[in-house]
Parts: structure tokens; sequence; C-alpha cells
């Protein structure tokens, strides 16, 4: 199965579609780097600005206007680290720091984008929107049915300037309908709301640089997210309740996204939680139901009391 997965948890998504021994399909954008050479320059984030004309320079070349957006001109790790709001003058001189750039600080909707490309041509687009808590967490995402023909023909223009002899996925992040980030990979979180076959075409786009999906069952998603507080160390659910809830009607998968023989430290969390398990659903209210008996499971919730 060479759909090179870090994250065990997501494994499940993939271990029933047979792939090639010769392709090798990333979900990480460390592999996505080795694996694709030729088309590296889109993970420089001051090249993804200044192809759009956006306002933006490496630290060293001060802004002119404020408020702005700093982050590291390269970031494989994801998570938005490094990553600020520069205000002032003062704020730039206190955080200006080699290998990091400004640009202009973008609003209106954060929307990421999975993409499948063939000889540089869009071939399908599926769009998502986060739903966000504070410090870096999130409620869920909604992974829409509809189109958005706006965002997909600018994207599709940048991508056939971009990545003319590229096939496979790209992931998109925009702001206000401008690209800040793009991956060489598909979002391996929820390729199960894609609908039946997403997997089978997926490898087919690697192997044989051709895309072929019906894409006949396209109705919107949802990606329902449990954080806990950090600090402590969790045990996973009984096996029965997390077969229980992989059977609730209008529940489509569950992770538990943690390893409870790994020590809390060495996770890679937003400051904001842990994050202890994602129930993908057709249905929200029954996601949601499903996160609150995890949460109780895990001992969140507050206990009930008598009478």
């Amino acid at each position: 199965m060479p759909i090179v997965e870090r994250d065990p948890w997501r494994l499940q998504y993939f271990t029933d579609v047979p792939c090639p021994d010769d392709i090798v399909i990333p979900t990480d954008d460390g592999d996505a780097w080795r694996l694709f050479p030729a088309h590296r320059h889109v993970y420089d984030k001051l090249h993804v600005a200044l192809s759009q004309g956006l306002d933006c320079a490496p630290h060293g070349i001060e802004p002119s206007a404020w408020p702005v957006f700093s982050k590291p001109i390269v970031n494989l790790r994801g998570m938005g680290t490094g990553s600020r709001v520069m205000r002032s003058p003062a704020d730039y001189a206190r955080h200006q720091q080699p290998g990091h750039m400004w640009m202009t600080r973008l609003s209106g909707e954060h929307v990421s984008t999975d993409v499948a490309v063939a000889g540089g041509r869009a071939r399908w687009w599926r769009h998502t929107v986060g739903h966000a808590r504070a410090g870096g967490t999130f409620d869920r995402w909604t992974i829409e049915a509809g189109r958005r023909p706006e965002l997909e023909a600018y994207c599709g223009a940048w991508l056939a300037r971009h990545l003319a002899d590229y096939s496979g996925i790209v992931n998109f992040e925009t702001i206000g309908g401008r690209i800040i980030e793009a991956h060489l990979r598909f979002s391996d979180q929820w390729p199960d709301l894609y609908g039946p076959g997403w997997v089978a075409a997926l490898v087919e786009l690697y192997a044989e640089r051709r895309w072929r999906f019906a894409d006949d069952d396209r109705r919107d998603g949802h990606s329902v997210v449990l954080f806990a507080p950090h600090g402590r160390r969790y045990t996973a659910p009984p096996a029965t309740l997390q077969a229980e809830i992989r059977a609730m009607p209008g529940v489509s998968s569950l992770q538990i996204t943690f390893d409870p023989a790994r020590a809390p430290a060495l996770h890679a969390m937003p400051p904001g939680g842990f994050r202890l398990a994602i129930v993908n659903c057709w249905s929200l209210a029954a996601g949601r139901a499903a996160r609150r008996r995890l949460a109780a499971a895990f001992g969140l919730l507050p206990p009930k009391q008598p009478g």
C-alpha cells in the first residue's frame, strides 16, 4: 500500500485499495517535497504570494503599511508554526528573523480545497471550510458538496501557470479568494467523505496520470473534532464503544488521533488543546452525538448529579 500515511489512525481509508508497488502517494509535505523535486517551488510561500501580485517581502525589507501577516517562507511541519500578525514597526523590530516573510493580511473566508490535477489541468474540486475555536483548535470542518466557480477559476489559472506538467492532488489554502499555501498532497483527514471510489481514482491518477471518478454521491459532510485540555495522559476508549460509534446512522468513520503509548508532549498539537478524536459523518447531529459519547468516555463531561 504505497500511500504513505504518517498517522496510523488514517490507514483505515487506504488498506482495502490496491496500489502498484512502484507508485508512491504522499499525505505529508515532507514526503511530497522529496517525491516531486521539479515542483518544490509551491512550498515557497514568498513565491506563492509574489506570483499573485500580493504585497510581500522577506524580513529585512520593512512593510510600508500595517498590519501584515508574518510566517516562515517554507514550513513543511504545518500547524501555523512561527506565524503571527505584526501590527506596527515595533512588532516588526521585535519579531524579525531570518527565513521569514511578511505579506498583506488577507481577510475573508478561509477555504481548504483539494484539486485532482492531470497534466496541469484541474479535473475535480472539493472545498472545505473550518469552524475555528480558540488556540488553533477547531470544532469541525464542513466538506461542501457545492462548487465555488470563482475560486476554481482563480486557482485553476494559477495551476496552469505554475504546475503545467504536474499530475496528482494539490491542496490549496485560500483566504478571501487568494492563495496563501499550496501542498502537493490531499487532505487525509476525510477521504471517506469524498464518496465511494475516490481513493481508487486517486491511485489511478498517480499511476496513469488520468482522473476518472463518477462523483455521483456528492453531499455535504462533516469532520467533527474532540479536543481536551493539555497536561493529562489519555487512554483510548473501549473497542466496543468505538465500534458502536462507527455503526451509528449518519457516521462514516472514527479516528482516535493519538498514541496512548507515547507521551502527550511528543504529539504535535495546537496550543489550545490536545486532539483526541475525529468523527467523520454525513449528519452533523450524529457527529455531535458521537463526540458527546466520546467526551464522556474520556472523562471530559461533568458527572451527572443524583436525582
